[in-house]
Formats: C-alpha cells, sequence, structure tokens
C-alpha cells in the first residue's frame, strides 16, 4: 500500500489436466486479493475470489487475470459483494478483468454484486478474449448505493471479442458527475441494480435464441457470432439475481 492506494494482482491459469479434469497451475493472489479452490464439479474447476480487505478505495489499482486453455473449465464466483468505498488516498479507484479462453475451453464468470458506495469513484474495466469454440458465461451485476444511500460515480466497460473480432463493446457511466440523463427514464428509471449476462456458445451458430423481453425491464438480445446479452434493471439486488438467474437456466 502507498499513499496513491493499495495495487494488487490476482492471476489464475486453468488446464486441461489430461485424466478429464482441470488442474490450476496458478492461483495466485495479491494484497486484498485472496484466491481459493473448493470443490469442483466433474470436469470444472472452481475457485472463490475472497476479499481480504475493504476496497477498492479511492486511490486503488486491483486486477483479476484468468487464462483457461484448450479443453479447460473453469468457474469463478466470489465470496461477498465487492463494495467501492471512498478512500483516504484522493482520485478514482480501477478493477480490472482481463479473461483469456482458449479454443474448446470454458469460463464461466459468476462474482457476487458490486456495490458503488455514496462518495466513491471507481472504473471497472472488462476485457474477454475468446478463440475458436471456446465457450463463456460472464455476468456482471452492479447496485448503486447502500440501504438510503446516494451512490458513488461508477464507470463500467465491458469488451468481448471472439478471434479478434467484436461481439460487444459497451460502457455505463452512473453517479454524480456522469453524464446527464444516467438516471432518466431512457437509461436506469430510478432502478438501482443493473446487471447483464453475455453467454457464448458454438451451437448459436446454427440457431441463435430470439430476441424478447424478461420481463419489464429486462431484455434478451442476439449478437454478432454465437452469443446473446441478457440486459436488465431491478430495484434491489435480489430481484436483479432472480432475473438473471433465469435467463441462464434457459440459455445453458
Amino acid at each position: 500500500m502507498t499513499t496513491a492506494g493499495v495495487r494488487a494482482t490476482a492471476r489464475i491459469e486453468a488446464r486441461d489436466d489430461g485424466r478429464g479434469g482441470t488442474s490450476l497451475p496458478m492461483l495466485d493472489g495479491e494484497g486484498p486479493l485472496a484466491l481459493r479452490r473448493i470443490r469442483s464439479s466433474g470436469s470444472e474447476a472452481r475457485v472463490m475470489l475472497v476479499g481480504a480487505m475493504s476496497g477498492p478505495l479511492g486511490g486503488d489499482h486491483l486486477a483479476v487475470e484468468a487464462r483457461v486453455g484448450p479443453g479447460a473449465r473453469l468457474r469463478v464466483g466470489s465470496a461477498a459483494a465487492t463494495i467501492a468505498l471512498p478512500g483516504q488516498a484522493k482520485g478514482e479507484a480501477r478493477y480490472d478483468v482481463r479473461l483469456d479462453v482458449a479454443d474448446g475451453g470454458e469460463l464461466s464468470w459468476l462474482p457476487e454484486q458490486l456495490i458503488s458506495a455514496g462518495g466513491s469513484e471507481l472504473s471497472v474495466s472488462s476485457r474477454v478474449e475468446l478463440r475458436g469454440d471456446a465457450r463463456l458465461v460472464f455476468r456482471e451485476e452492479q447496485v448503486l448505493g447502500r440501504v438510503g444511500e446516494q451512490p458513488g460515480r461508477l464507470t463500467s466497460r465491458l469488451t468481448v471479442r471472439r478471434d479478434g473480432r467484436a461481439l460487444l463493446d459497451q460502457e455505463l457511466a452512473c453517479g454524480p458527475g456522469a453524464p446527464g440523463g444516467w438516471d432518466g427514464p431512457a437509461v436506469l428509471a430510478g432502478h438501482r441494480a443493473l446487471g447483464q449476462l453475455v453467454v457464448v456458445r458454438p451451437e448459436f451458430e446454427k440457431e441463435v435464441p430470439a430476441a424478447r423481453l424478461l420481463g419489464e425491464y429486462a431484455a434478451l438480445t442476439p449478437l454478432v457470432g454465437p452469443a446473446v446479452l441478457v440486459t436488465a434493471l431491478a430495484p434491489d439486488a435480489l430481484v436483479l439475481r432472480r432475473v438473471l438467474d433465469g435467463a441462464l437456466r434457459d440459455l445453458t
């Protein structure tokens, strides 16, 4: 830790172990980012991201990197919600997620919610690189403010690429200082929980799910390539998770 905040990176590497399972030759956490392997299911390795400290705080720069090799299956979750908080160090906090899935690999990225607490400033950047017939489930959930609290400033960008071609590239800014209208009827419409689910499956090349509404504030949209995007708004994290879980059951 310095006066500029904490710098820490957690790294995961998953490989086919040649015996019908997945090995984890790299499982390395730093500072507030601890990694734990938990009970696996079948050929899938499961990893839990455990926050060892509060944060990210102002000035922190945290990163998580995961690489999934051919034939490997990896599922990553987190033990609790991540709470962005104001810190003693001035400036914006950063949280970077870098995911790489090889041809024939499979990644399920299913962390708990990110909560933007009042007074915080956080920039989240998630970049996913897929190759060939890689499979992906990527869930992202954000809650603007704790109970009875105005949110902090949150900027989030998600990019998903397959063989160098963009499947999705979008950015959203919310909270104090964000472009006007972020909380208006054309964007969040007063909701405080927002999320998205990206599912990439090779079989979608032949038959991609049709675009449809998933309730009043959620929709499924096919993307260019074998992928779909589910976006949802909700009054709270519990309702948001229920909507995204229902969509995931329908797609997998």
